[in-house]
């Protein structure tokens, strides 16, 4: 197990990569764009999921026409058929079985995956990974401030709403400015259930009393405390709270008045031993992941056709699984894409192959997608964000990084 790892584990449970409930924090600023009045009525929402710990995309999304995809797995590698074979998105990709409402949206072109995409990061380091991935910069180095952050302040000027929601020990950094531009009224979650539940009571009893009641169950703390509580692992806390927390974000973002840009963030995807093939470790996760996938669906209701749904990670995993049946960290990983407003039905890949010559310094899936260029199309086709100020301000210094084109539908 390397170095890093052991830094992971070790310090997630006092540091700001902690996350409650066994992983699990929301975070929202609210904004009305101001083509939300435009002729053609759209009122666009943005959800960014932040998968902490590291996915593995094989896992995920398993190449299963390439012929050495099997061998490097080994036992956790996914097969075309046979007891829980995983889904067939086209003939030579195939989704977790543990992700069958994933799969449904794919089938209705309302959801796309994105492999052997990367963040400009090279190595394997959680915490400089995860700054990485949500400051936008091209390198670690531990701002304040987020490129959501950044792109809500890049928006074309509309009506702000006044307030918003953050949930968990701190907001995640993807969403963190050093000067909020836009309101939003944190809860800082003390150790108290009691006290959790109050305060979300007061927020929103008068304005909603059942999400406040949603909100509360979904944060309850009874069982949280220090230690061993604290640190990420997979099982049913996890994948309950990632359903939970989708659900209430849900519930805010359909409101009128309230948020049009949220971001999540699950922990303890950071799958080194007894990862599990279709059924295991990885796959609780990801069945929470899927839940909270379709509780957004369901919640946000007929504003699901504008809404867009991005999750992502800040590395992959080994190619090849290490001695306890798990994965190491690693480098290429996925994307996933949801909701009304993708152009879906499709896995978005220049696949490098898993060949010994293909692999990123003998071990990892090669990347060939700087996962910059996503999330840029994202803001630019769904948001409007002019690609100048995604380059400079959004993403600084990434010019040479294009937004993909054709992900909007």
């Amino acid at each position: 197990m390397t170095m890093d790892c052991c830094e992971s584990r070790t310090s997630l449970g006092t540091t700001r990569r902690s996350f409650l409930l066994s992983g699990a924090a929301f975070a929202a600023w609210a904004y009305i764009p101001k083509f939300a009045r435009a002729a053609d009525a759209r009122d666009p929402r943005l959800v960014v999921v932040i998968l902490r710990g590291a996915l593995d995309g094989l896992a995920t999304v398993a190449p299963l026409g390439d012929p050495d995809y099997a061998g490097l797995h080994g036992s956790i590698a996914l097969a075309k058929d046979g007891p829980s074979a995983a889904i067939a998105l086209d003939s030579f990709f195939g989704m977790h079985p543990a992700m069958p409402e994933f799969a449904r949206m794919y089938r209705d072109k309302k959801a796309a995956v994105v492999h052997a995409v990367a963040t400009s990061y090279r190595e394997r380091s959680h915490f400089d990974g995860q700054d990485v991935l949500e400051s936008g910069y091209a390198g670690p180095g531990r701002v304040q401030s987020g490129w959501l952050n950044r792109a809500i302040e890049a928006l074309p000027r509309g009506e702000r709403v006044s307030s918003g929601l953050a949930i968990g020990p701190t907001t995640p950094l993807v969403l963190r400015g050093a000067a909020p531009t836009v309101g939003w009224a944190p809860v800082n979650l003390p150790n108290a259930a009691d006290d959790t539940a109050m305060r979300l009571m007061q927020l929103y009893q008068d304005r909603d009393p059942a999400l406040a009641t949603a909100l509360s169950q979904g944060l309850k703390l009874d069982k949280i405390a220090v230690g061993d509580e604290m640190k990420p692992k997979g099982g049913g806390n996890a994948v309950a709270a990632m359903r939970q927390v989708a659900r209430g974000a849900a519930k805010l973002m359909a409101a009128d008045d309230g948020p049009r840009i949220a971001a999540l963030a699950f922990d303890g995807w950071d799958t080194h031993a007894q990862e599990g093939g279709p059924v295991g470790r990885l796959a609780q996760l990801l069945g929470g992941l899927d839940g909270a996938l379709a509780e957004f669906e369901s919640g946000l209701g007929p504003h699901w056709k504008d809404t867009i749904v991005v999750v992502a990670t800040e590395f992959g995993r080994t190619a090849k699984i290490n001695g306890t049946a798990g994965t190491d960290h690693g480098t290429g990983t996925i994307a996933l894409l949801a909701g009304g407003a993708i152009k879906g039905g499709r896995v978005i890949a220049d696949w490098p192959g898993l060949a010994n010559g293909k692999l990123y310094e003998a071990r990892d899936l090669a990347p060939t997608t700087d996962l910059r260029a996503i999330f840029k199309g994202v803001l630019h086709d769904h948001l409007g964000i002019s690609e100048r100020a995604l380059a400079e301000q959004v993403f600084p210094d990434s010019a040479l990084v294009k937004p993909a084109k054709g992900l909007v539908g």
